[in-house]
Parts: C-alpha cells; sequence; structure tokens
C-alpha cells in the first residue's frame, strides 16, 4: 500500500483512563477482529493487566479501514480528491504502557509513529502520567488528537476538562472530541481524524535500510522478535540483517504485521510497522532504541568520537537517535520462603528475563532469610508485576525486601563506584562523599490538598520549585526529590493525605550529594548485613532507634540478655537490651541463711555469662519484614 494511505499512532494516557478500551472499539470499527473473538481489553495479554485494568506490555496492530467518502464538504475527501468512492487506510496502532516506570519504552514507541490521541478521563481530567507522556509526545514533534473519554458517566466533567486540555496545548475546545469508548459513541470520528489530520510516513524507500526496534519478546521457536517500524529503504525475509549498537548479526527467521496475531509478509517498507524474528536467543542482543539494517550496508566501520558510523559506497547509515541503555533505578532482594525452593526461583527468573531485559538479578544470601538474588527494577510496578508474575506463573512463595536505590561513591584515593546494597559499602573512613538519586517530582492535585501535601513533600527532604494551575481548582506541584524516599511509601501516603485525588510522576534528574551515613545494625555483638541501609546523617538517630524498639518486641526471648545497637561509623547510637528468661533457682529453698540464696544466684549469673559467650541469636523472618516496614 502507498506511504500516502499508512497512518502510524498511539494512545496516551493515565492508568485506568479507558486507553485498552478505545482499543477495543477501534478494532471492532476497522473489523481488524472477528465479533466471535472479541473480548474486552484484547491487546492486553496479561491476567495481571485485566485485572489491575493497566496495559504493562506495548502491542502494536495493523488495522485496516475501508471509508466510503461522499459528502462533497468532506475535510478528507478535499484533502484526497475523492469522489464518492472507497478509500483503503491502513492505521497501526501502539498500545503503549502509562506508567512512569516504563517510560523508555513508551519514548521509543512515540519515536515510532507520527501523531497521538490524548485521551483524558471525563471524571479525572488530567493527571500526572497523562502529562508526562504528552511531554514526550511534544518532543518528537507528534500531532495531538485529544479526545475526553466516559462522557457517559453520571459525575463526567466534561466542560471542566475540556478547559485543562484547551489551556494545555492551546487549542479551541471545540476541537476535542468528546466520547465514550465504552458504548463507542462518537468513535468514528476519532478515526476521521487520525485520518485527517496525523501526517503519512516520511520514510524514503531508497534510502539505506533502517528500522527501530520499539519492543521485542522471546519466542521458543523463533528466538527475539523484534518489533519494529521500517524508517527508510525495506527489508525483505531473505535478508541478513545488523543491529548497530550491539554489533550483532543475524538472519531473518520470519517478518510480517501483527494483526493483533502475527501474519508473515515478504517484506516491510518505509513507513510499516511489522516484526522481524530474529532466531537470537539473547535478550541483550536485541535492545529497544536500537537500529536494524542489511548486512549488505555494512562495508566497514569508522570510529568517531560520539558514535559509531558505518559506511557503505560512500553513504552514512547513521543509528536513529534516541537510543540508550535502559538500566534499573530500584533493587530489592527476593527470597524463596523454603529454601529448597531456590533453583525453582533462579529458573523462573531467567525465563521471565528473556521477555523483560530491563530485568536484572544477581545471587546473594543472607543469614536471616537464606539464598535469594538482588534483583534491579525500572520502578515500583515494574517490581511488583515481577514479583506478582513469580507467584502466578511459576507458583513461588516469596519474601521480597524493602526496596532501595543505587548510590555513587567517591572514596579518599579518587577511585568513584556504584553500589546498590548498603552491604557493598566501603569502610567509612574510605569514603569522601556519598552520591544519591534525585528525580523531578510532578504531583497534580485539586487546589484544597496543597496544604497536606506539602507537609508530605517536605518531610521526604523534597525541594520545592513552582506550582501551576490547570485549572481554577486543579494544580501542579514540582518538586526535587531523593529518590528513595519516592519510592518507599511516598505514594500510599500521597494518597491518603489527598483522599485519593492525587496523581504523581517522577522523572530521573541527577545523583546529588547528601550527607549520608550506613546505619548497621548488632544483635548481640554481630552486625546483621540485612537491616543495614543508609540514611541522612540527621535522621539516622530516631531510624536507629525505630529499629532497635522494633527488635526488641519481635526477636524472641534468649537464655541471656540479648543487646541491639545501631551503630555509625562504630558508634552506637541506640540502644535496647531483650531481658533473658530467668529460673527462679531459690524456689527450692524453705529457709536457712542467705548467703545460700546467693550463691545459687551468682551460679546462675556465671552460667548465662558463659552462654552468651557462645550463644546464637536466630533472628526469625517475621523480624526481618517488620522492621523493613515502617
Amino acid at each position: 500500500m502507498s506511504q500516502e494511505n499508512i497512518r502510524n499512532f498511539c494512545i496516551i494516557a493515565h492508568i485506568d483512563h479507558g486507553k485498552s478500551t478505545l482499543s477495543d472499539r477501534l478494532l471492532e470499527l476497522t473489523k481488524t477482529v472477528e465479533e466471535r473473538k472479541m473480548k474486552d481489553q484484547l491487546l492486553d495479554q496479561m491476567d495481571i493487566e485485566r485485572e489491575r485494568g493497566i496495559t504493562i506490555k506495548l502491542q502494536p496492530v495493523r488495522m485496516i479501514y475501508n471509508t466510503e467518502i461522499s459528502n462533497s464538504k468532506s475535510q478528507i475527501q478535499n484533502k484526497f480528491k475523492i469522489q464518492n468512492s472507497k478509500q483503503e487506510f491502513v492505521l497501526n496502532l501502539i498500545d503503549t504502557p502509562g506508567h512512569v516506570d516504563f517510560s523508555y519504552e513508551v519514548s521509543r514507541s512515540l519515536a515510532a509513529v507520527e501523531g497521538a490521541i490524548l485521551l483524558v478521563d471525563a471524571t479525572q481530567g488530567i493527571q500526572a502520567q497523562t502529562l508526562a507522556n504528552l511531554y514526550l509526545a511534544l518532543e518528537q514533534d507528534l500531532i495531538i488528537i485529544p479526545v475526553i473519554n466516559k462522557i457517559d458517566m453520571p459525575n463526567a466533567m466534561v466542560s471542566e476538562v475540556s478547559k485543562e486540555i484547551s489551556d494545555l496545548i492551546g487549542i479551541e475546545e471545540k476541537e476535542i472530541i468528546k466520547i465514550s469508548a465504552k458504548t463507542g459513541e462518537n468513535v468514528p470520528e476519532v478515526l476521521e481524524k487520525i485520518i485527517e489530520k496525523i501526517p503519512s510516513p516520511k520514510g524514503d524507500i531508497k534510502k539505506p535500510d533502517r528500522a527501530l526496534i520499539f519492543d521485542s519478546y522471546f519466542d521458543s521457536y523463533k528466538g527475539i522478535i523484534a518489533q519494529v517500524r521500517i524508517v527508510d529503504g525495506a527489508i525483505n525475509k531473505d535478508d541478513e540483517i545488523y543491529f548497530l549498537k550491539t554489533k550483532t548479526k543475524s538472519e531473518i527467521i520470519e517478518l510480517g504485521v501483527m494483526k493483533p496475531q502475527l501474519e508473515k509478509t515478504d517484506s516491510l517498507k518505509a513507513g510499516d510497522i511489522g516484526y522481524i524474528a530474529t532466531g537470537l536467543k539473547e535478550v541483550d542482543k536485541c535492545r529497544v532504541g536500537d537500529t536494524i539494517t542489511k548486512v549488505s550496508n555494512i562495508k566497514y566501520q569508522v570510529l568517531s568520537t560520539d558514535e559509531d558510523t558505518y559506511d557503505n559506497k560512500n553513504i552514512i547509515v547513521k543509528p536513529l537517535p534516541g537510543y540508550k541503555e535502559v538500566r534499573p533505578t530500584v533493587f530489592a532482594s527476593i527470597y524463596p520462603v523454603e529454601g529448597d525452593d531456590y533453583p525453582e526461583l533462579r529458573d523462573a527468573l531467567e525465563k521471565l528475563k528473556l521477555n523483560d531485559a530491563s530485568l536484572f538479578f544477581e545471587p546473594e544470601s543472607s543469614s536471616a532469610l537464606g539464598r535469594g538474588f538482588r534483583c534491579g527494577f525500572l520502578g515500583m510496578l515494574h517490581m511488583e508485576i515481577i514479583s506478582e508474575r513469580l507467584s502466578r506463573e511459576y507458583d513461588m512463595n516469596l519474601v521480597i525486601t524493602t526496596p532501595s536505590v543505587s548510590y555513587q561513591i567517591k572514596k579518599r584515593d579518587g577511585k568513584e563506584l556504584t553500589i546498590f546494597s548498603p552491604a557493598d559499602m566501603p569502610d567509612p573512613g574510605m569514603i569522601e562523599k556519598i552520591k544519591e538519586p534525585w528525580v523531578k517530582l510532578e504531583i497534580v492535585l485539586p487546589k484544597d490538598k496543597i496544604g497536606s501535601v506539602m507537609r508530605l513533600a517536605e518531610s521526604s527532604r523534597a525541594i520545592y520549585k513552582k506550582t501551576d494551575y490547570l485549572s481554577q481548582d486543579r494544580v501542579i506541584l514540582e518538586y526535587e526529590a531523593p529518590l528513595i524516599n519516592i519510592i518507599v511509601d511516598f505514594y500510599d501516603n500521597l494518597k491518603s493525605v489527598s483522599s485519593g485525588f492525587a496523581s504523581m510522576n517522577y522523572e530521573f534528574l541527577e545523583f546529588r550529594e547528601w550527607d549520608l551515613v550506613k546505619l548497621d545494625i548488632l544483635v548481640a555483638g554481630e552486625k546483621v548485613e540485612a537491616f543495614s541501609k543508609i540514611v541522612p546523617e540527621n535522621e539516622s538517630y530516631n531510624e536507629g532507634k525505630r529499629v532497635v524498639a522494633k527488635l526488641k518486641n519481635i526477636i524472641p526471648r534468649q537464655n541471656f540478655a540479648v543487646a541491639l545497637q545501631a551503630v555509625i561509623s562504630g558508634k552506637i547510637i541506640a540502644r535496647e537490651t531483650i531481658r533473658p528468661f530467668r529460673k527462679d533457682v531459690t524456689a527450692k529453698l524453705y529457709g536457712g541463711d542467705v548467703s545460700r540464696k546467693r550463691k545459687l544466684l551468682e551460679k546462675q549469673k556465671k552460667g548465662k555469662k558463659k552462654m552468651k559467650s557462645f550463644g546464637k541469636v536466630e533472628i526469625p523472618q517475621e523480624a526481618f519484614l517488620s522492621v523493613l516496614k515502617k
């Protein structure tokens, strides 16, 4: 089909604003899926997505739309000069995740299209993640089609939300399409706007072949399947391909389009969105954001100062812009409840890694919890999804520690290192400075909740930057905050203080120096690494006192006194003592001299002292988990 009749677009929205429901209606209207095979949230493949009402894994789909244009005043007709005839269009939709954890995948999906539907819930208005994804779309110079959903709801605020959108992107309110994705009301108008407003792809089929990878997953028979947008040239089923960033060659096992099931074709040309089955078995060889070209375009390599460029007969094939290696930002340890399940947990993580290149894990052990894995995630939602899939798909019973972040440490000898756990921290005397990750935090909330939300932000070490008004009643607060304070319990507290009306979004800013110290916990004189954490120095006393007080109530009493100490650089800042069991050794005495009682008590005291010298304290799992919760 001609490039003029191709439209590539995606839908950007906050969680639960009806993105998947709108996708369902578009599939029905274009008759892409047979009515008997249609079901709610068709493009959401996982049970978790259906239950939570969110999109986790992006899903592209190719739709064929036949439109009969008979109105001589139709804008579509005037544009394409069609008289009373049918015109066929290829509509490539990429259903993207809405959550901040997957912002890089969303950015690559936006780079693969020319337009985006901005979908806003009429009952909630613009939310934080709507704004975040809108900014990504504007950076890509995409055509934005504003749509208000759920207009059939009794509590819909159509006029108020229209005003918010109008002020935000600078359009007239009459240009905003009001729909009900659930009932299908006005959804055909969305299709017509896609054809009318979104431009056709501008790729040149005569240029050297380049394809952008915007997602990938693993297939047992076909290897890694790359979902791609052909930017220039064409790729055929018999071609040998080359990945510019990973410098990997591969033969094409199969290529085609998604409808949404895979449908084989002989080639994909400039402007098309489809898939390439690479046969690769290692997910790291096919990265999101990388550029695919033909091996025939690679004659020799010229190294430059900023990036690799490839020259073929004086024509330079450059990697497409925007690529970066996705690195985890949140770290947590995962242990099986039963130690014998460790091999099964390892196998389960390896299988999940095949479909999720952003998942990082490495073995570790804990005296309290046994053998497990230290895992890295894109964010809290990503961590929840992985743990949920481990539980559901692999029947794993897990213990997950409180999430942490990575820190950059500069040693006094000038060396710099990145640590992912307090246990990796060098001796305090060797450290010159510690840097922690900071983020830009945006909170969208009702105006009457500003006071309580600002108090919460200040208690989380957040630095206020500015306030913007979306409307008379809704504002955006912007802060800079340490990531560790945002990922643990900030979101739950935010929902609590705002009565559920606030939403938040954050993006990484930089590693910033702060006065941080390592807090260690000693149990009976032995350091328990599982309880160690990195905290601001001015909060260390209160945190140390909280931990030892909690442990005192949880660790079982022993036959000897157990000292619980919070320590910073060898200095004890808080202490509690678990009293020992004491047998009444004088109960058998009915009289006589008091020295007889003293003699028995002294004998008991010596016995407890001897027991303390070699006795070990077994820390129950419940104690470990309880301390992790604030």
